[in-house]
């Protein structure tokens, strides 16, 4: 067995021990770092198929952002974990279906590469990794389907935000147009009154000390 090939079934056990504690993980932490393990060792296996630039990308925006966005979510929510696996079992017979389908799907498309090894690898695919030649294809010959792509998720980014900014009952709001033109005089009223205590009005205390005085001698 050659070296390469050794690391790429030591990779993906890993990604299938991580990606099993993903889904049987009660704390929803660990599953998320389990999740981060995941990514990484995905990263490594497309290293070894000479993709470095999926693999960086998969490292940078699922491990840099996304994960660390979705650990900020779990850990800053108190999140029921019990409730929500209560119907667990009543979807697992539909999940497994899913992923029996998916399992059998992929081994009909990587079934004939395991039966004949022999195959020879195009010579373009020596290059699909390469960023270089990845860009080159993008923006020569399918511009057109990567800017609606990026049309797309402008889109999703915008309905996003149009989404969280809309007018709630349940949720506090203010118009931010109106707090940056608003100035001090809008917010401070200074009002002149009389001095209520019995130190600043003497009269009151003196009138105070005769009432004292009165219901003593009553009593």
């Amino acid at each position: 067995m050659e070296f390469i090939t050794a690391i790429f079934y030591v990779f993906s056990a890993i990604l299938i021990f991580a990606a099993t504690q993903v889904i049987t993980a009660r704390n929803p932490v660990h599953a998320a770092l389990f999740l981060v393990l995941s990514f990484f060792t995905a990263a490594g296996i497309w290293l070894l198929l000479k993709a470095e630039f999926l693999a960086i990308v998969l490292v940078l925006v699922y491990v840099g952002a996304v994960m660390v966005l979705f650990l900020f979510v779990v850990m800053m929510l108190d999140i029921n974990i019990e409730k929500m696996r209560e119907g667990f079992w009543n979807h697992f017979p539909l999940a497994a279906t899913v992923g029996v389908l998916i399992v059998l799907e992929m081994s009909a498309v990587l079934w004939r590469g395991f039966l004949r090894p022999d195959n020879k690898v195009p010579a373009a695919a020596d290059t699909i990794g390469n960023t270089k030649s990845l860009g080159i294809a993008i923006y020569t010959h399918y511009p057109f389907a990567f800017e609606i792509a990026a049309a797309i998720l402008l889109l999703a980014i915008v309905a996003a935000v149009a989404l969280t900014l809309r007018r709630r009952k349940d949720t506090k709001y203010f118009d931010p147009a109106k707090a940056v033109k608003i100035k001090s005089a809008d917010r401070i009223r200074i009002v002149s009154m009389k001095a209520e205590s019995e130190r600043a009005n003497p009269d009151t205390a003196a009138a105070a000390a005769v009432a004292s005085t009165e219901e003593k001698k009553g009593a």
